[in-house]
């Protein structure tokens, strides 16, 4: 009988791994052409003589109501040249944007067929790491500068917790997250509730769009933080349930919970060992058990309800 049921767990694991081998290799076969605009580049070689040209190829970064004089401090300002050159010494060519982008690009034009690959365009912006990316249906803006490494001369002073996340390989997860948020249910009320699924959903997505990258780079964590998450879920759900933060609307909870912090405020002496943003690690899990349970395609859950998603998840925190 033990013989059986192990032949028959083996069996169910590689039918698993080639149904995912396949789809893999569907989406591997995925035709994306990728255009990449170094604009960083072309600004890092221009002279003042070259604003008026540069204006008129690249309007979107040259706002109407700045004179020519802040671009002619900009091409002369020797922090930002230094600036330059590192972003040109990190990414010399096109490679490293390449090698995350084009299988993102891939998973997600398989799972929305409608999606086309946007023009991206490189550029520095001062190490601005709250705007690393934007995107829009036609263009994807990339500040290559919020990309050096977490060990950077320019990054030091900013602290840890978002610095760590400085470096190339949060790239893809960082584009993954702006697309996210573009197909996602926008939050319609102010409870927790709908802050928890709306980044459940993003971080879902992300584990569909990114299968080779680890769930810690996918949130935004250390390893060692993923599995303090990890180990105290059932824990932290408890807290959450009886301290009846699900459906409060107070405004403080999302800085507690949800934002990006050094660590997340139970006002409790476990709060220096936790991670900051673990309301959106448990939104994860219940989005996640959610899909596990109910037989649904990934667009109705974006569409769906948060109350709904949790309250037909049958979520239990792992022991």
């Amino acid at each position: 009988m033990k013989k059986y049921l192990s032949f028959t767990v083996i069996f169910l694991v590689l039918i698993s791994c080639d149904s995912k081998s396949k789809k893999e290799q569907e989406i591997q076969a995925t035709p994306i052409s990728l255009d990449i605009v170094r604009f960083d580049k072309e600004f890092a070689a221009a002279e003042i003589s070259d604003i008026a040209n540069l204006k008129n190829q690249y309007p979107q970064f040259f706002p109407k109501q700045f004179a020519d004089s802040v671009w002619v401090n900009r091409i002369q300002d020797t922090l930002q040249q230094e600036l330059e050159a590192e972003v040109l010494k990190k990414f010399p060519d096109n490679s490293e944007i390449e090698n995350q982008l084009i299988p993102l690009f891939k998973h997600i034009k398989y799972y929305f067929p409608k999606f086309e690959a946007p023009t991206v365009y490189t550029v520095t912006s001062d190490v601005d790491y709250n705007n690393r990316v934007i995107a829009t249906d036609s263009m994807l803006v990339v500040a290559l500068d919020t990309y050096l490494g977490s060990e950077h001369r320019f990054y030091e002073g900013i602290q840890q917790y978002i610095s760590r996340d400085l470096k190339p390989s949060q790239l893809a997860p960082n584009v993954a997250a702006a697309y996210a948020h573009q197909l996602a249910l926008k939050p319609q009320k102010r409870m927790l509730l709908e802050q928890l699924i709306f980044f459940g959903k993003e971080l879902y997505l992300k584990d569909l769009w990114l299968p080779n990258v680890s769930d810690a780079e996918k949130i935004g964590y250390t390893e060692a933080e993923l599995k303090w998450a990890q180990d105290n879920e059932e824990y932290m759900w408890r807290y959450f349930v009886e301290k009846e933060l699900l459906y409060s609307t107070n405004p403080k909870l999302p800085a507690r919970f949800i934002n990006k912090a050094p660590f997340s405020k139970f006002y409790l002496e476990i709060d220096n060992e936790s991670p900051g943003m673990i309301g959106r690690y448990l939104g994860w899990q219940i989005v996640r058990a959610y899909m596990d349970t109910n037989s649904v395609s990934v667009q109705q859950m974006l569409r769906e309800k948060p109350e709904k998603i949790y309250n037909n998840s049958k979520y239990k925190p792992k022991k």
